[in-house]
């Protein structure tokens, strides 16, 4: 069963006020880059455009993924008080942000299919009508970004301080909203892709430099993979419960350590798990001379650092040497 600070953190923080602003400026990210896709795709039909099509299609792609944010936010919002969850919804965030990574990274695979086949088989390009476009693209996608940037500032100011005595957490970044962060990379990959892209179109259409165009989509292939990257590495952690080298760990053993000072006492077990954005579970198993040492004081003293929500403290006790 849940203790209090648990049920209270799930009741309180899993969908605050940062995340309500994270899901609203995503979604009209969404909305705005659908909408935009739509006006390319419909334009690229009607004026026999494959270079309006082009950008849409492949805006439509970051429209899914944005799509998946949203939704990630409003599946963790719906499902925040069901029981079995047992340690609440965040998770879902991150999934979404992880399978948004992949995707990312799939459009970067196709950019570069698609580049290196226009190398060794160039095409015409209509440059006046594609710089347009990519002037249209980077002006939809820097705006998409004010909004997502403002979303992420807002989580910021609403974020918790936490020293405690001589403790500082200022290291904790209490706000870092991988699912926030996987919409704003496509939105800015998006963006960067725009500025190579009238770059190359400016310099093939002033010089005729026809060969820029290719090989500047593979330069944005490469700087989208490694985003993605980043991002799968940064996501996957969190799934995967890859918590033993943060410092909330070392902060729990020096907990133990000022609780049962003048009594031999080791930590024989511990692990450490992640059920917020920075907010932590913990179980550990604690072998002890103290005959006075109480689970309640160990959690006790873990509560003062509240990125802790959640403990299960076992003691085993061995007899004090005669």
């Amino acid at each position: 069963m849940r203790n209090d600070p648990l049920t209270h953190w799930i009741h309180n923080h899993v969908f605050d006020e940062g995340s309500r602003s994270a899901e609203r400026g995503t979604r009209l990210v969404m909305w705005i880059t659908a909408l935009t896709m739509v006006v390319e795709i419909v334009a690229g039909w009607w004026f026999n455009s494959m270079a309006l099509l082009a950008d849409g299609w492949h805006m439509s792609s970051h429209a899914v993924a944005i799509g998946l944010s949203a939704f990630a936010y409003a599946a963790a919002r719906r499902y925040a008080h069901d029981p079995r969850f047992a340690f609440g919804t965040w998770k879902i965030e991150i999934l979404a942000g992880f399978a948004s990574a992949i995707f990312l990274l799939g459009v970067a695979t196709l950019m570069v299919v698609g580049s290196v086949e226009r190398l060794f088989s160039p095409q015409a390009i209509h440059y006046q009508e594609a710089i347009v476009i990519a002037v249209l693209g980077l002006a939809v996608n820097l705006v998409c970004a004010l909004i997502l940037g403002n979303a992420h500032d807002h989580g910021h100011g609403h974020g918790h301080g936490h020293a405690h005595g001589e403790h500082d957490h200022g290291h904790h970044d209490h706000r870092h909203d991988l699912n926030l962060k996987s919409a704003y990379v496509h939105v800015i990959a998006d963006a960067a892709t725009s500025v190579l892209a009238i770059v190359a179109l400016v310099g093939g259409w002033i010089y005729g430099w026809s060969w820029l165009d290719p090989v500047m989509g593979v330069v944005g292939a490469v700087l989208v993979a490694v985003w993605s990257k980043n991002l799968i590495q940064e996501t996957s952690k969190v799934l995967l419960d890859r918590e033993m080298d943060h410092p909330v760990v070392d902060e729990i053993r020096e907990v133990v350590a000022c609780t049962v000072q003048g009594r031999e006492t080791r930590i024989t077990d511990l692990h450490v798990w992640r059920v917020g954005q920075q907010t932590y579970s913990c179980a550990l198993t604690l072998v002890t001379q103290d005959p006075q040492l109480t689970a309640q004081q160990v959690r006790t003293q873990l509560a003062q650092h509240e990125e802790i929500v959640h403990s299960t403290i076992e003691i085993h006790r061995y007899p004090s040497p005669s």
